[in-house]
């Protein structure tokens, strides 16, 4: 069995993409956090999963709402990130954004997806929102990244390093 601290430092070995969720509170006002697992889930439907603390204050909002924003930064938005992150209610202070399908949508982003939660599934000391997309929008911007506690961005390997073919197999399975 791996230690609490032992499996936070293995995991910082993976790289994750560095996304924000939103919503609107019931007062109509916006609201957000920066989230650490976020992930492709299904085809067909479109659907997407996100992990959110317990705790999270951005939680209750969104199974009031019943809908989330989710907000794939771009590269040059690491103080967006940074801010998000931290417990406060001024978040959107001096943040570009708008209202997009009904959902607070920040400029920084190189995709944006609108989606309505479909379930919420336990996860330990995280609870997992199951999401179906019903839009979506990308830019050619790369991501921002998070990997060994700091934020970066994905590079292409160069051509002349050789590496198998990968290929996705009808099930979506990666096939060497």
């Amino acid at each position: 069995m791996v230690d609490e601290a032992g499996f936070r430092e293995l995991m910082t070995r993976v790289c994750s993409p560095v996304t924000v969720i939103t919503t609107l509170t019931p007062q109509g006002l916006p609201y957000g956090t920066t989230v650490g697992a976020f992930m492709s889930l299904s085809l067909r439907p479109p659907m997407v999963a996100a992990a959110l603390d317990r705790g999270s204050g951005l939680l209750a909002h969104a199974q009031a709402s019943g809908r989330i924003g989710i907000n794939v930064l771009r590269c040059d938005a690491g103080h967006i990130a940074a801010g998000f992150a931290r417990a406060r209610t001024d978040k959107f202070d001096g943040v570009d954004w708008i209202l997009d399908h009904g959902l607070p949508r920040l400029q920084l982003v190189c995709a944006w997806l609108a989606c309505e939660i479909a379930s919420i599934v336990p996860g330990g000391d995280h609870l997992l929102l199951l999401s179906q997309v019903t839009s979506g929008q990308m830019t050619d911007n790369p991501p921002l990244t998070y990997l060994r506690r700091s934020f970066g961005t994905h590079l292409p390997i160069q051509q002349r390093v050789s590496l198998p073919s990968l290929q996705m197999s009808a099930h979506g399975d990666a096939v060497l």
